[in-house]
């Protein structure tokens, strides 16, 4: 059994209730469902996890280097300025794909910059909510190689 993290970052508790015309209505509990339906079809041990604090998304990502085999990360605002998050990304040996629920290159300049995208396999944004599932997705077929 494939065993996949995804980790959200800051606000993304609020989905649902925050910038609805960018983000939509979907909460982050609709998001946490349909990953775990479609992980108990696909033989996948999925693990979710969000914090609003980027000392503690770094540990869980530390921690993935010894019990996950990938790492689905929407890290939120930390995506433009975290080099914490980027240094501890860079240490797993794990493929990692990054996740953006709206499209940041239609959005403020600042958004354009991913300090993720160069340590990410891969990097999925602007499908809406529909994109967690699209990063499964993707990442079983990298696992599956």
């Amino acid at each position: 059994m494939k065993r996949i993290i995804i980790l959200n970052g800051p606000n993304l508790n609020l989905l649902g209730e925050r910038e609805k015309d960018q983000y939509g209505k979907v909460t982050l509990k609709d998001i946490e469902i349909s990953c775990n339906e479609f992980a108990n079809k696909n033989e996948i041990q999925l693990s979710l996890f969000q914090s609003n604090i980027e000392g503690e998304l770094v540990n869980q990502i530390q921690n993935s280097r010894n019990d996950q085999d990938g790492l689905i990360i929407n890290a939120g605002g930390y995506t433009h300025s975290s080099v914490a998050i980027h240094d501890s990304l860079k240490i797993l040996k794990i493929p990692i794909i990054e996740l953006h629920i709206s499209n940041i290159y239609n959005r403020e300049d600042f958004r354009h910059k991913s300090l993720i995208s160069k340590v990410a396999k891969a990097v999925i944004c602007g499908f809406g909510t529909d994109g967690y599932l699209m990063s499964l997705q993707a990442m079983k077929k990298i696992l599956d190689k």
